[in-house]
């Protein structure tokens, strides 16, 4: 990868938590905010969302640390609207909802967001509470799951703490209540989901750091911490696209780069990538259209366009020809 990867981050960015304000263009590329627009599979623009998902989410957060739940299911929300496949947004909804006692509410953003990351633990742990709120049978195929997660961890990876306190609780929900008492209510400890704001600067300087040394797998993880905490950012999501296409899942890597485009149509680095997974895929057409797309942004020139270009007359990568 070229030596314009690397981590561009405002100044700590509790500005994002403060009014959602965008990631330094550079590094991941381009517009790290800006005007929103959705995209479709050949790049063109379609229908604007009506919310930068970023800044709800960040609103979303600021509404769960005061307790105020009605407003963070009402940002989280229109996360979910801007960003639909995003799977922290469906699970910001399901903690608020499950804050302010709408179970069955919570019960259905979990759905979505399993669909989305069914291998997610905090998304299984969830789910499991709000069925067990309902008085679902199904709770207990959810703590089925996370003991079977947990038991494959034993105390060996790093994950083991945090599985062993999502187990105990959907366990302590489903155990049967005290005469008398009602049972259960409880939501996922959030500290468990959402880290601070220096968390998530660390994971994403850290993830840009691991991508340059190929070391995927470790990258996804860190930029996941990072997008829990600050939501679907465009800078995020290239990178999490990069990360999948270089493990050689093309079609996840295009839902980020689909997403990060969605968010902000002229971030330089999507679109290059974007294109550059064209031409993997044989796509040259779909490439050329993205190239367009670069040289329009990019009016004196630059090195993300000539980037794409030699990849599309390679037919490749032009390091590996």
């Amino acid at each position: 990868m070229r030596s314009a990867l690397k981590a561009t981050l405002i100044g700590g960015c509790m500005a994002v938590l403060a009014g959602g304000a965008a990631f330094a263009t550079g590094g991941a590329g381009g517009a790290g905010g800006g005007s929103m627009a959705s995209s479709g599979r050949d790049g063109d623009l379609q229908s604007s969302p009506r919310y930068d998902p970023s800044a709800e989410y960040a609103k979303a957060i600021q509404a769960l640390k005061a307790n105020d739940y009605k407003a963070a299911a009402n940002a989280a929300e229109h996360v979910t609207q801007a960003v639909p496949r995003n799977v922290d947004g469906w699970r910001l909804l399901g903690v608020a909802r499950a804050g302010g006692n709408d179970w069955k509410g919570s019960r259905r953003a979990y759905e979505k967001a399993a669909k989305l990351a069914p291998d997610d633990p905090t998304v299984h742990a969830g789910l499991g509470l709000a069925l067990a709120n309902l008085k679902d049978s199904k709770a207990q195929a959810e703590l089925d799951w996370l003991r079977a997660k947990t038991q494959a961890c034993a105390d060996t990876c790093a994950d083991a703490p945090r599985l062993k306190s999502l187990s105990t609780q959907v366990e302590s929900a489903l155990a049967p209540a005290a005469a008398g008492a009602s049972k259960p209510s409880a939501m996922l400890d959030r500290s468990m989901l959402f880290g601070g704001a220096r968390t998530g600067d660390a994971a994403y300087v850290t993830a840009v750091s691991l991508i340059n040394e190929r070391r995927y797998d470790e990258a996804l993880a860190s930029l996941s911490q990072a997008e829990a905490v600050f939501g679907p950012h465009p800078d995020i999501l290239t990178y999490e696209g990069y990360a999948w296409r270089k493990k050689g899942d093309y079609a996840r890597a295009e839902t980020y780069y689909q997403q990060a485009l969605a968010i902000a149509p002229e971030h330089i680095g999507a679109t290059e990538y974007y294109g550059e997974l064209k031409v993997a895929r044989g796509d040259i057409r779909g490439a050329r259209l993205m190239l367009a797309r670069l040289d329009k942004l990019c009016a004196y020139g630059c090195a993300d366009a000539e980037e794409l270009r030699r990849w599309i007359d390679a037919g490749g990568d032009p390091q590996k020809n």
